[in-house]
């Protein structure tokens, strides 16, 4: 009887896990490198968008930008992929969000435009594995305080009737 209430309670906790982690957790967009010098060159991927729904359409936003870069280009690794020429962008970090051919959401990254010869070297940005993470982990311990719970509860119950 105790086993099924742990396991009752690890599903449930497992099922709202389910649906309260957004999709567009689940998306994946990348740039690389991370940090790049202005006039130097990102490459701007998302493994989420199929390509033959279409085109993937990036987004960048930032202290000089607001524009649109199309990808037509398959990604090594799947997904598509575009190179993005940072000369004339402002220093300061700008947001990538991207949309993919079927109007779906395929992820959030950051990149970090330098001045020349103060670049560092970075292997990309990406948004969103933190609060991931933190929703994943607040849900497993919740799933596992319950059953204990009951279990407590239960034991105690049973003493209290000896």
């Amino acid at each position: 009887m105790k086993a099924k209430t742990v396991l009752g309670s690890a599903a449930v906790g497992v099922g709202l896990g389910t649906l309260l982690l957004p999709a567009a957790a689940l998306a994946d967009t990348t740039v690389s490198p991370a940090t790049t010098p202005v006039g130097g060159t990102v490459v701007l991927t998302t493994t989420s968008c199929n390509p033959k729904a279409g085109d993937a359409l990036f987004r960048v936003t930032g202290p000089n930008r607001d524009q649109n870069v199309r990808s037509t280009t398959a990604a090594a690794g799947g997904g598509l992929s575009a190179e993005l020429f940072t000369a004339g962008f402002t220093l300061g970090t700008y947001t990538v969000t991207t949309t993919c051919g079927d109007g779906s959401n395929g992820g959030t990254a950051s990149f970090t435009v330098t001045p020349i010869g103060g670049a560092q070297a970075g292997a990309g940005g990406r948004d969103g594995d933190t609060g991931v993470l933190v929703a994943g982990g607040a849900l497993a311990a919740a799933a596992v305080a319950g059953g204990t719970y009951v279990l407590v509860r239960r034991r105690r119950r049973g003493t209290a009737v000896a």
